[in-house]
């Protein structure tokens, strides 16, 4: 049985998150990752607040008002009706992007064979020698798994990195771009800026270590944004 109400909250209007549709979040509860910079404990250890009939409801308010919808968390892939639950969403005439870790491949390769995701948004959390460190997950492999899925498919995807510098220096940040460059990775890599002033997983306080762009490796396109 699916989780009766696995969203843990909506965030109705958004132009960030979904670049040039207007869209809505839903945010799901729970995680596979403790990442130590993570700016939403609160969805990562809680249980869902609404469930996806209150929640496509609400999406059936906004249709012509809005144009996507960004399913993040947590970790979305988590929820074990997401596919079903993306036929709905489709069915009321919206697009979708998916906010993953890339750790459940089999759910994402599902959604891409059924034409049910419209963008993805993989999280590179950190090179293989600091990725439990960060994350308190084991699955490295599983993440390659889903970047190569996604590099040898026709998906519309972007690859970033949260970069909190006490966790992450240059030397990691150009493992990951080598890495990315190595596997033809031919978009954007996109490195976020750690939003201070926020509780996260692990107290983080704000990073004391700077960040020398100048040595980032020229193997790819890199853009520094702000999460």
């Amino acid at each position: 049985m699916h989780n009766l109400s696995p969203v843990y909250d909506i965030t109705p209007f958004s132009l960030l998150d979904y670049p040039r549709y207007p869209s809505a979040i839903i945010w799901f509860a729970g995680c596979n990752m403790q990442c130590q910079y993570c700016y939403n404990p609160e969805i990562v250890f809680s249980k869902g607040k609404k469930s996806i009939e209150e929640t496509l409801n609400f999406l059936k308010c906004r249709q012509g008002l809005l144009e996507g919808v960004v399913l993040s968390g947590g970790e979305a892939t988590e929820y074990h009706g997401l596919q079903e639950f993306c036929k709905s969403i489709k069915a009321l005439g919206y697009k979708i992007k998916l906010d993953t870790n890339g750790i459940n491949t089999k759910v994402i390769k599902d959604l891409l064979e059924a034409n049910l995701v419209d963008f993805i948004a993989l999280d590179y959390k950190a090179p293989r020698s600091k990725f439990y460190t960060i994350t308190k997950n084991r699955k490295f492999e599983h993440f390659q798994n889903t970047l190569d899925l996604l590099l040898t498919s026709n998906s519309d995807f972007e690859v970033r990195t949260t970069l909190h510098t006490d966790l992450l220096d240059v030397d990691d940040i150009n493992l990951i771009i080598d890495d990315l460059a190595q596997r033809e990775y031919a978009g954007t890599y996109y490195i976020q800026e750690f939003k201070t002033g926020v509780k996260t997983i692990d107290d983080l306080p704000k990073p004391l270590m700077g960040f020398a762009t100048d040595k980032l490796s020229k193997a790819l396109h890199v853009s520094v944004r702000q999460t």
